[in-house]
């Protein structure tokens, strides 16, 4: 019987484990974007817009945009305030569909990664040097993702720690009580 309250104790724990660590084991997704998915884009945007359920930060060279003959559009510096992600564009090459490629940190440090379709319905025009977006060499990008300091997930860890980490640390802990509280209770009942 002792067992059998030591196991139930312990799945117990599990079990409350994973109610209060849902939140830190939830994804970041697209909530929204600028061009929408699917849509028919009569002219080429100015700026792409990505809206994210909760607050991300970037990697080095997080947005790419390709048209419908795989040129890649020319993307200025990206930026992030909170969930939402800008980025200036000018598009490069002929009408058809292009896809939006992306990919942000959430705040448990993993990559989340995705895409956004639409379709120019005209070719893009050549825009002159004052209207092109400011761009940053690879090496400047790198530099300036390094010296931004990582947010923190939430409960103060760092956020390259993932959320199902602390999980695993919690369930072996648990067990490892539970496991000592089965033995310790077997040499009390094996004394009498």
């Amino acid at each position: 019987m002792t067992i059998l309250r030591g196991a139930l104790s312990v799945l117990l724990a599990v079990f409350a484990v994973f109610l209060t660590a849902g939140p830190a084991m939830a994804r970041t997704t697209l909530k929204g974007s600028d061009p929408v998915e699917g849509a028919s884009l009569s002219s080429a945007p100015e700026k792409v817009t990505l809206t994210f359920e909760g607050a991300v930060s970037l990697p080095a060279d997080p947005i790419n945009v390709t048209g419908p003959d795989g040129s890649s559009w020319i993307v200025g510096t990206t930026t992030v305030t909170g969930a939402s992600v800008t980025a200036p564009v000018q598009a490069v090459g002929p009408s058809g569909p292009c896809t939006l490629n992306y990919t942000v940190i959430a705040d448990d440090g993993d990559e989340v990664k995705g895409s956004v379709r639409f379709t120019l319905a005209a070719a893009a025009t050549a825009t002159t040097s004052e209207a092109a977006p400011d761009t940053v060499s690879a090496a400047t990008a790198i530099a300036t993702a390094a010296a931004e300091p990582a947010p923190a997930a939430a409960g103060g860890a760092s956020s390259g720690t993932s959320g199902w980490v602390w999980v695993a640390i919690v369930v072996i802990v648990v067990g490892v009580l539970a496991g000592l509280g089965v033995i310790r209770t077997r040499r009390g009942a094996g004394r009498e």
